[in-house]
């Protein structure tokens, strides 16, 4: 997720009896008219919990964390502070002269505003989009697809290189026990390899039928919400980088599972493995 600093716009005019602005109007206003107006946008439309985001950014809550309390999955994110006499044609205004950069961003879709006396918090935001059930295997096929192609290059994890070795071949049973744990983690939103029953990657991969193995080994990941940013993250993390490279390994099973009242949202497995 990709979150820009909180922009701050100060309007210093005596304007007392100046109407608050329609926020959204004016942000539409300045996206569709203003910033170079020969471009193609759609409008930005309300979105109830990014006006929750914006009230508690009007608290004094960071942005990460009023996008998180308000439940809202933001793969790209921006808030912007008006503090002054703040009437709809002023913050158009000011929006067209300031924030265009902001404002033209084709990936946003959601608003939300808090406004305090003359003050308005906006909050803008693109909704992240969550593979489904249906995905699972192109999502699974992606994520493989990444990993073997690390493999084929070679890498370096860390501190240790580690030379081309064969890819990976997808195993159903791998698969199995990769899903259980994500659904396991998502369910309660929470996130560790040790299973709510004891459990480790080792039983569970038994337990959806890979009997006999001679190595095991797992990653698994939060709040990756695509094939390509998970797969980065375990590639940019030494440990997790270590299990795709390991020569030893030439099966994995590779799941995922939301939970959208989570923090996290997203949950991730990959259970790798050699047959004995």
């Amino acid at each position: 997720m990709r979150i820009l600093p909180l922009l701050v716009a100060s309007l210093v005019t005596a304007a007392p009896q100046a109407a608050i602005a329609d926020a959204l109007t004016a942000v539409n206003s300045a996206r569709l008219r203003g910033c170079n107006a020969s471009a193609t946008r759609i409008p930005l439309q309300n979105n109830l919990k990014l006006q929750k985001a914006a009230w508690r950014l009007a608290g004094g809550a960071a942005l990460h964390e009023a996008l998180a309390t308000a439940g809202y999955l933001a793969s790209e994110s921006s808030a912007l502070h008006f503090s002054g006499a703040v009437s709809d044609a002023q913050i158009t205004r000011m929006l067209t002269a300031n924030y265009c950069r902001t404002l033209i961003n084709p990936k946003l879709r959601d608003m939300g505003a808090e406004r305090r006396g003359r003050e308005v918090w906006m909050v803008l935001a693109a909704p992240v989009s969550l593979p489904t059930a249906a995905d699972a295997d192109s999502v699974s096929q992606h994520i493989l697809d990444l990993v073997n192609a690390a493999r084929a290059a070679g890498r370096r994890c860390g501190a240790k290189y580690f030379a081309p070795v064969a890819s990976l071949t997808l195993n159903s049973s791998l698969t199995s026990a990769a899903l259980a744990h994500s659904r396991e983690m998502a369910k309660n939103a929470e996130f560790d390899h040790r299973g709510h029953d004891g459990s480790t990657p080792a039983v569970r991969v038994q337990r959806a039928g890979y009997a006999t193995y001679r190595i095991v080994g797992e990653n698994i990941a939060a709040g990756a919400m695509t094939p390509a940013e998970v797969t980065a993250g375990w590639l940019a993390s030494p440990a997790h980088c270590e299990n795709i490279m390991d020569g030893r390994f030439t099966q994995v099973g590779i799941a995922y599972a939301a939970n959208l009242n989570s923090a996290a949202g997203m949950y991730w497995t990959q259970d790798f493995a050699a047959p004995r």
